[in-house]
Formats: C-alpha cells, structure tokens, sequence
C-alpha cells in the first residue's frame, strides 16, 4: 500500500478583507463542534450581529499581522510541509505529504485529492494540534468522515488523536525557550498561554485542559523550572459563559502587582504562529502587560518549521507504519 500524510490545520482567511474574514467565520462559526448551541438561537445571531459587525474588526487585525507571502498560518503551514516531505525523501520514505484546512482553503476535499492522484490508498491523518479537543481534533475526524461517505473504496488511514506528552515536541518546546533565552535573555517567569474552550466542554469529558497541564508540566521539568518560575494560563475566550482559566488577558494585568516585570509568553497549543499568536499575545498582551507596570515582555514564537518540529512530526508519522 501506498502511505500519504495529510497535515491538517485550522485554516485562515484568503486575504485581510471584511469580506473574505467574513466568509472564513462563517465556515469556522457553523460548524458544531466549535459552537454547539441549537441553531434556531445561534444562525440568527451569527449572521444578524456577529459576521456583520465583528467581520470589519477581524480584518483589521489580520492586517496587521498579515506578510507579503500571504497569512502567516498559511505561509508557515507550507513550509511545514515542504520540510516534512524533504525529511520523508531524505530518509529513502516515499509518501506524499498533503495539507488541508479544516475551514478555507487548501480544503481536506483538495489535500485528498492531491493524496488520491499521486496513488495514495493509505492516509496518516496528522492534526497539527497537540492537545485534543473536540472544537480542533474532533472536527477534523468529521471532516475526513463526511470526505469518506463520497468514497466508493475508503483508503486505509490512522487518525493520529494528540501529542501533547510526545517526546520530541516537549523536547521541541524547550529548545526553542532555551535558545530564546541565549539571544534574549530570562524574563522572571515563563507564561504558558494556551487557546481555551468553554469550561463545560471540559466538564462533559474533553480531556484539552487536562492535557495542557501536562504539556506545562512536562516542558517546566525538561526546562528545570520550579514551580513559581512557570504559570499556564488560556486565552481567546468567546462569548458570556465560563472557560478555562485563569484567562491569560486577567493575569497580563495582574502579574506586575505581583511583583513579575519581566515576562516570556510562548503558546504550545500553536503549530504554527497565527492570529492569536502574532495579534493577540505578541501585541495585544503586551499592552496589557506594560500598561500595567510591566518592564520587559518577549513572545517567543511558535514551532513552526523549526527542524525539531519537523523531526517529531516525522517520528509522528513513521510510528504509524507499523
């Protein structure tokens, strides 16, 4: 059998316009496992208050952040895999390396395509998400589910489900603190800030915020870190109801009174730097940290195509074939 690798991310915008943000929500914001309220009360507010108004300001802020390439989650995500497929070829492994969005494009329908032309009747499905959650992780198994059903022969596939104690990332992660430190220098604390979800999606079983401590938990031992040198916060809340805390924006305030004006954020739930990474806590927080008393604040940036990244999605992929 012939084996493919389909990276899968969330996805973006095709361009920082009110209009094609607005397309983006509407996709992400439809889909069940994000929002899980009954449509009879969510599709009128969706599109009566929130794409109308809150489409013009998300476009704002992906301008800021937006390169010459293009965005940045789409630009990095071919990257990665272009330094996949090169570390598979290297390696004497011959498997195509596909990427698809769960919302935009590329779309999951595009990458197996690309998979099914090049002979591939084996998928290694890799969310780029290290912690499970039923709003990224799961969405993506519906994704390729709803692709399967067209399917008159289904291709063999593993599902890969999480890899927030892995080795390889953790080991990833903290090279990447490690040399931010050697250029840098060592703020007083290191914040890990990780994108939340409701609190009762944790409470009827999503194992995500357990899974984020552990990642914490993991990456301050292999850093050598003690307790007060280390604190795990999430960020990106939406709407009125309770998520997991304490939210990263309340701690940014906070943290100077406490005595902590040196600080370095980084968000290992992020594959690949993005809108929350480079908008939100790259600058956002930042304001939120100095205005507060803060002296000093460094993002350091997500995995990316970093050749450790790369490395522990290879070892991800070939456990696999087995």
């Amino acid at each position: 059998m012939k084996t493919g690798v389909l990276l899968v991310n969330l996805g973006t915008p095709s361009a920082p316009t009110a209009k094609a943000v607005k397309t983006f929500l509407s996709q992400f914001l439809h889909d069940r496992r994000v929002v899980d309220v009954p449509r009879a009360l969510w599709c009128p507010l969706l599109h009566g208050i929130i794409l109308p108004f809150r489409s013009p300001r998300v476009a704002r802020l992906y301008q800021s952040i937006w390169w010459e390439e293009g965005s940045p989650l789409m630009v990095i995500s071919r990257r990665q895999q272009a330094a996949l497929a090169e570390a598979l070829n290297e390696a004497g492994i011959d498997m195509p390396v596909a990427l698809g969005m769960s919302y935009g494009e590329p779309s999951l329908a595009t990458a197996w395509q690309e998979l099914k032309s090049a002979g591939v009747d084996r998928v290694v499905l890799l969310p780029l998400y290290p912690q499970y959650s039923v709003s990224t992780t799961a969405s993506v198994f519906d994704g390729w589910a709803r692709l399967m059903k067209k399917e008159r022969l289904v291709p063999a596939f593993r599902f890969i489900h999480d890899y927030h104690d892995h080795s390889g990332y953790i080991q990833a992660l903290a090279e990447s603190v490690r040399r931010h430190w050697e250029q840098h220098g060592r703020g007083e604390l290191l914040l890990l800030s990780y994108h939340g979800i409701p609190r009762r999606y944790e409470d009827e079983g999503d194992p995500y915020g357990q899974q984020c401590h552990r990642t914490s938990e993991l990456l301050a031992a292999e850093l050598g870190l003690e307790r007060h040198q280390w604190r795990t916060t999430f960020q990106s809340r939406f709407g009125r109801e309770e998520w997991l805390q304490p939210y990263t924006d309340d701690t940014m305030k906070a943290l100077p009174g406490e005595g902590i004006k040196r600080l370095d954020v980084i968000c290992p739930a992020f594959s690949a730097d993005c809108l929350e990474t480079l908008e939100e806590i790259a600058e956002q927080n930042r304001e939120l940290f100095m205005a507060s008393g803060g002296e000093a604040y460094h993002y350091i940036p997500a995995l990316n195509d970093q050749p450790a990244h790369i490395r522990m999605m290879m070892d991800l992929v070939c456990r696999e074939l087995v």
